[in-house]
């Protein structure tokens, strides 16, 4: 399909400096823009792109003048960036050879007691166990498995492999990619005098909010008593583990392979970094950022603060450490050639 520079500034509320008519039928990079696609500039390190570049549209800042002259026709909007992920989700919905299937691909499973919503697809190979309840226009893709009493609400889209343990609840517009497990047993084991270890039984669930979207082969435990809480519009990575009784603020980001353990309570507008390690029982002011391969074993009071290091410390100290420790060797080798030459001055005033 094809679009007019006019049609997407419209659909993006901006506008149009250019040839308003000209035609793009697919999105690119900016480095690799042909004829006929369209790219955005956000960054400023790229804009020397965009006087090589052969794409007919690019979108740009409201605000953006270009330096020299430019072929392509310029969408002028707010936010590039967000304009882009726009028109991506767009063609995504295009693309998607499954994206308006609805109906119920056999062989499946779906117990009697289950409630199915409107326009809903449940794809070959899935199992839906008692009394599990799913809303109106939510996509269930192959091999995956709903346990009982789950509640999946609408507009959901549950990718290959998924496996939701039982009393899982699902709100609104949630998208889980495959092989990710939620509602899994909590580490939870009594030491005994003997040395060896008595399970706890792990009887909550794992209650996720409306607008979450996590990532492939991720673990969120259920609660021992209560509920593990992923909160509105979280964003979780691929391979990442929430424990037990955790609750996630609203619109958090966490990167892939961090580990967060067991009732530690992260306050909304989080920024969680890559391999990240935060101790279990703790408190996050809202708007923690707290940077990639960091530990963190102490409770943060102050909101919208940046940590780094492990052990975690506020950012600019963890930047000074780091300049001193670079420079380590080298203040190894000075600390030697003193030691040499206060021992030589020591011997000089003996032999005095």
């Amino acid at each position: 399909m094809q679009f007019t520079a006019k049609q997407i500034s419209e659909l993006l509320s901006g506008t149009v400096e250019g040839d308003e008519n000209v035609q793009v039928a697919e999105l690119s990079k900016i480095e690799d823009g042909k004829a006929g696609s369209l790219c955005f500039l956000s960054n400023p390190k790229y804009e020397h792109f965009l006087y090589t570049t052969e794409a007919s549209v690019v979108i740009v800042r409201a605000d953006f003048v270009p330096s020299q002259a430019v072929k392509c026709a310029l969408i002028k909007v707010k936010d590039p960036y967000s304009a882009f992920s726009i028109l991506l989700e767009k063609y995504k919905e295009v693309m998607s050879q499954t994206a308006n299937r609805t109906g119920i691909e056999q062989p499946s499973f779906i117990h009697p007691s289950a409630k199915i919503g409107k326009n809903v697809y449940i794809a070959a190979f899935s199992y839906i166990s008692e009394f599990v309840e799913i809303g109106d226009n939510s996509k269930i893709y192959p091999h995956v498995y709903i346990g009982d009493h789950s509640i999946v609400g609408e507009y959901c889209v549950i990718h290959p492999g998924v496996k939701l343990y039982n009393q899982t609840v699902l709100g609104n517009r949630i998208t889980i990619h495959s092989n990710t497990v939620v509602g899994s047993d909590g580490f939870g084991f009594a030491p005994q005098a003997d040395g060896t270890y008595t399970k706890i039984a792990q009887i909550g669930n794992v209650v996720i909010e409306d607008d979450v979207e996590i990532g492939s082969n991720t673990s969120i435990d259920r609660a021992t008593m209560g509920s593990t809480f992923i909160r509105k519009g979280v964003k979780l990575d691929n391979l990442i583990q929430i424990a037990h009784n955790v609750d996630l603020g609203s619109h958090s980001v966490v990167a892939a392979q961090t580990g967060i353990s067991g009732s530690t309570k992260l306050g909304g507008n989080s920024i969680i970094g890559g391999q990240v390690g935060i101790a279990g029982h703790l408190t996050l002011a809202k708007g923690t950022q707290i940077g990639a391969q960091a530990g963190l074993n102490f409770n943060i009071t102050e909101e919208y603060k940046q940590w780094h290091g492990s052990p975690a410390q506020p950012l600019r100290n963890w930047m000074r450490a780091s300049v001193i420790f670079k420079q380590l060797p080298h203040v190894e080798q000075r600390i030697i050639k003193l030691e040499a030459a206060i021992k030589e001055l020591i011997l000089i005033n003996i032999n005095k």
